[in-house]
């Protein structure tokens, strides 16, 4: 069976990081985007990632310009965005795609895992969240209008 910690990914700096490096922690895994309606979720999340990182919680963000073209800028820009605006201290990850031909294998396997409403399995939006447990398997999927205080309450039955 495979778990997330199969995977790796660029970061936002371009360095490839195996995901077997949040072995044992939960993780809420976010396709996010700096022009977005939900761009200030941000802010929970990152209230969120401090809040509980003690307890062995991490917060991944994946940038995604697939959503009415809402994630433009270049690795940097993100970077500088989401450090300016909202002091973004959870690890962020190169921008990716997350539908289609062209999606990360980590995509492909988080929607495999746990389908949308309805049975979908498409990618609806930017802010879409996936709650990993600590073994490496998808608890909940969420939607984007499902906020990260809303998350943070599922969030002491997943890390015991």
């Amino acid at each position: 069976m495979a778990s997330i910690y199969d995977f790796s990914a660029r970061d936002i700096d371009g360095n490839e990081r195996s995901l077997a490096e949040f072995r044992g922690k939960a993780l809420l895994v976010v396709n996010v985007a700096s022009k977005c309606g939900f761009t200030p979720q941000y802010e929970g999340l990152e209230a969120l990632h401090k809040a509980w990182r003690d307890r062995g919680f991490e917060v991944l963000g994946f940038p995604c310009d697939q959503f009415g073209h809402q994630e433009p800028g270049n690795e940097d820009e993100i970077r500088n965005f989401c450090s300016l605006n909202y002091g973004v201290s959870f690890p962020m990850f190169s921008k990716i795609e997350v539908n289609g031909d062209g999606a990360h294998p980590l995509y492909r396997w988080l929607k495999a895992e746990k389908k949308g409403l309805l049975g979908t399995g498409g990618i609806k939006w930017n802010f879409t969240k996936f709650l990993v447990g600590r073994d490496g398997q998808v608890v909940e999927r969420y939607a984007p209008t499902d906020t990260p205080e809303k998350i943070g309450k599922d969030l002491p039955a997943v890390l015991g």
